[in-house]
C-alpha cells in the first residue's frame, strides 16, 4: 500500500522519511546537498526561501547581515542554500546560507588545488604567527610566506586584497595554509633572467627601495637587488639615506659595477646627475662674496653649504678679528645662512676655504692712525701669562706688555704678582705689527731709564745705601734706588765664611762702597768691605783732626796768655 493511500496516523516516521527522501531524490533535492530557493519572505529573525517544495525552508536573518548589520538579499532574489534536515514539527525545513556558501568555497579551492591555481583572499585578521585570510573560507598565512623578507608590522596588510598560492590542504580537518612568498619568488625568479640581460656598467634603470640601512639602501631592479651606498646618493652631505628615499620609492639608478659571478650590483644615484665642482671655479671665484647655510660645525671652523654638494670652510680664524672667540659655535649655530668671501679654491681636493671676518672692517688698518708709537694709552687687563700680560685696546684688539718691560729694575717672577685682571693700567705704545696682528706695549717706559743718568749720579768710592733684592750663588743685588741694581760680589762682602747665606736675606739693609760703574752695560759693582773700610778711614781721619786742633787751640791760647802777663 503506498504511503499517499494510508491516513496520517497509519503512515511511521521511517515511512515518512523513506518517502520524503524518495520525493526529494526525484526533484533533485536531497538532504545535506546544496539547492536552489528563492527568498519569498523576510521577517526579523529568519529569511523564509522557496526551494520548489510543499514545505518551505527558513535561514536565520544573522547569516545575511555583512559587518555593519545589512541585510545582504531582497524578497524575489535566487539563492544557493543548504538543506540542513528534515523537515521539522512546524512544518518547515531547515536551510543555510552560510554552509551553502562554504560548500561552494570548498569545491572551488579543491578545483585550484587540483589546477595549481593561484587564490586571491582578504588578510581579515592577525593571529598567532601569522594572519587570517578569507578566501571563501578562513585560511592560515604564516608570517614567514608572506613576504620575500621577514615583515616586521604585519598589522598593515589588514585589509588587503593579495594572491596566494595553497601550500596546504586538508579539506576533512578544515586546513588551509597559504603562501604569498611562493609567488613572489617565481616573479622575481622570472625578472631576474630579463634583468640580467640588462645589467652592464653604465646602464641606467629604474628601481624600487627595498631596504634602508645606515650604509644605504638595497634597490629591486627586478628580480635581483643592487647596493646604492650613502656615498653615492648626493654629491652634498647626507647624515642618512631616510633623508632621499622611503622603502617602495620608485628610483632611476646607474649600474656603477656589476658581478656577474656573485650577481652584486653597485648602484649610483648621484652619478646620473651633473657634478656641481665641474664648474665651481667659475661659479664662486676668489673674491666674489657669497651666501650660505652653515651644515656642521668643528672645533676649527664652521662648514658652509653653497650648493647640493659644495661646501666651503670658514677656518675659526677668518670668522672674526676678535681672537678671543675660542669656538666657531659663540658665532655661528648649525642652520644660520651667512655671507663669506672667496679666499681659495682647490677644485681638484673639492675645497673651497671662506672668510666672514674679510667682510668686515679689520680694526688693524686703523690702529696705527688711532694709537701711534709713543702715545700713551689706558685699558684694563684682560689676561694675565708667564710673559706679561695682555691690555685691552679696543674690541678685538689686545696689547702686551712683556715682562721684560713692566719695571726698569725691579725683579718680578711673575705678572701675577703684581697685577690682576681687571686692573687699569697705563702703557706707552712700542710698537704696531700690522700683519703680524702683535700690539705691543711697556709701562715701564712711561718713565726715563734710571740708567741714562748713572753716571751722573755716583762715582767711584762713593759709599750708598740699598735693599737687598736677590740673593745669588757669586753675591747678592742690592738696589740702591728704584730700577738700579749693583752687585756686590761674594769677595766683597763683610760676612763671606760658610755662613754668608743666612747673614743676607732680601728686604735686608745694605751699605756698600762703589767700586765700578758700566752704564752701558747697565751694571754697578759694589763693596761692603769698601764700605766699611771707608767708614772705619773717616773716624780714624776725624780724630786726627781733632787732636791737632786741640793741640793748635792749646798752643794759641798760651800765646794769648803771655801777651796778657806782659802787658
Amino acid at each position: 500500500m503506498s504511503i499517499l493511500d494510508q491516513s496520517i496516523d497509519q503512515i511511521s516516521d521511517a515511512d515518512f522519511r523513506g518517502f520524503f527522501d524518495d520525493f526529494l531524490g526525484n526533484h533533485g533535492i536531497r538532504e545535506q546537498s546544496v539547492v536552489s530557493g528563492r527568498v519569498i519572505r523576510i521577517s526579523d529573525d529568519w529569511v523564509t526561501v522557496d526551494i520548489n517544495y510543499k514545505a518551505e525552508g527558513i535561514i536565520p536573518i544573522w547569516e545575511f547581515k555583512d559587518g555593519d548589520g545589512r541585510i545582504g538579499v531582497k524578497v524575489g532574489e535566487q539563492i544557493d542554500v543548504y538543506l540542513d534536515s528534515m523537515i521539522e514539527d512546524d512544518g518547515m525545513l531547515m536551510l543555510s546560507k552560510e554552509r551553502a556558501d562554504m560548500m561552494k568555497a570548498w569545491e572551488e579551492i579543491s578545483k585550484a588545488v587540483e589546477a595549481d591555481e593561484v587564490v586571491q583572499g582578504l588578510v581579515v585578521a592577525r593571529v598567532k604567527g601569522g594572519l587570517s585570510v578569507d578566501i571563501g573560507v578562513k585560511a592560515f598565512l604564516p608570517g614567514s610566506q608572506v613576504d620575500l623578507r621577514p615583515v616586521k608590522n604585519l598589522d598593515k596588510l589588514l585589509g588587503e586584497t593579495l594572491d596566494f598560492k595553497i601550500i596546504k590542504f586538508n579539506k576533512k580537518r578544515g586546513n588551509i595554509v597559504l603562501s604569498r612568498r611562493v609567488l613572489l619568488e617565481q616573479e622575481r625568479e622570472s625578472k631576474r633572467e630579463e634583468t640580467i640581460n640588462q645589467l652592464h656598467e653604465g646602464a641606467i634603470l629604474m628601481g624600487v627601495v627595498k631596504n634602508i640601512t645606515d650604509y644605504g639602501a638595497f634597490i629591486d631592479l627586478g628580480g635581483i637587488d643592487g647596493l646604492l651606498h650613502i656615498t653615492d646618493m648626493s654629491y652634498g652631505r647626507l647624515n642618512h639615506p631616510s633623508e632621499m628615499f622611503e622603502v617602495g620609492q620608485g628610483v632611476e639608478v646607474k649600474i656603477l659595477k656589476f658581478d656577474a659571478d656573485s650577481q652584486r650590483v653597485s648602484l649610483g644615484f648621484k652619478q646620473i646627475r651633473p657634478d656641481p665642482w665641474a664648474d665651481a671655479e667659475f661659479k664662486y671665484p676668489v673674491g666674489a662674496i657669497v651666501r650660505g647655510k652653515v651644515v656642521s660645525i668643528a672645533d676649527y671652523g664652521a662648514f658652509i653649504e653653497l650648493e647640493d654638494g659644495i661646501e666651503g670652510l670658514v677656518h675659526i680664524s677668518e670668522m672674526t678679528w676678535n681672537k678671543r672667540i675660542k669656538h666657531p659655535s659663540k658665532l655661528v649655530e648649525i642652520g644660520d645662512v651667512i655671507e663669506a668671501k672667496v679666499l681659495g679654491m682647490d677644485v681638484d681636493s673639492k675645497r673651497i676655504s671662506l672668510g666672514m671676518k674679510q667682510l668686515e672692517t679689520n680694526p688693524w688698518d686703523v690702529v696705527e692712525q688711532a694709537y701711534p708709537v709713543g702715545s700713551i694709552i689706558r685699558g684694563k687687563v684682560r689676561n694675565i701669562t708667564d710673559f706679561g700680560i695682555f691690555v685691552g685696546i679696543e674690541e678685538g684688539i689686545d696689547g702686551l706688555v712683556h715682562i721684560s718691560d713692566l719695571s726698569w729694575g725691579q725683579r718680578i717672577k711673575h705678572p701675577s704678582d703684581r697685577y690682576n685682571r681687571g686692573d687699569e693700567v697705563e702703557a706707552r705704545v712700542l710698537a704696531i705689527d700690522k700683519i703680524g696682528e702683535r700690539f705691543s706695549l711697556g709701562i715701564k717706559q712711561l718713565s726715563e731709564d734710571p740708567w741714562y743718568s748713572v753716571q751722573g749720579r755716583y762715582f767711584l768710592g762713593q759709599v750708598v745705601d740699598g735693599t737687598v733684592v736677590h740673593v745669588a750663588d757669586f753675591g747678592i743685588f742690592v738696589e740702591i734706588e728704584e730700577g738700579v741694581e749693583g752687585l756686590v760680589h761674594l769677595s766683597e762682602l763683610t760676612h763671606d765664611g760658610e755662613e754668608w747665606r743666612t747673614t743676607y736675606q732680601v728686604g735686608q739693609p745694605c751699605r756698600a762702597e762703589v767700586i765700578h760703574i758700566d752704564g752701558h752695560e747697565r751694571k754697578i759693582s759694589l763693596s761692603e768691605k769698601g764700605a766699611e773700610e771707608r767708614t772705619a778711614g773717616d773716624v780714624d781721619n776725624y780724630m786726627e783732626t781733632q787732636t791737632t786742633s786741640g793741640a793748635r787751640l792749646g798752643d794759641l791760647m798760651g800765646d794769648i796768655g803771655s801777651k796778657l802777663r806782659n802787658v
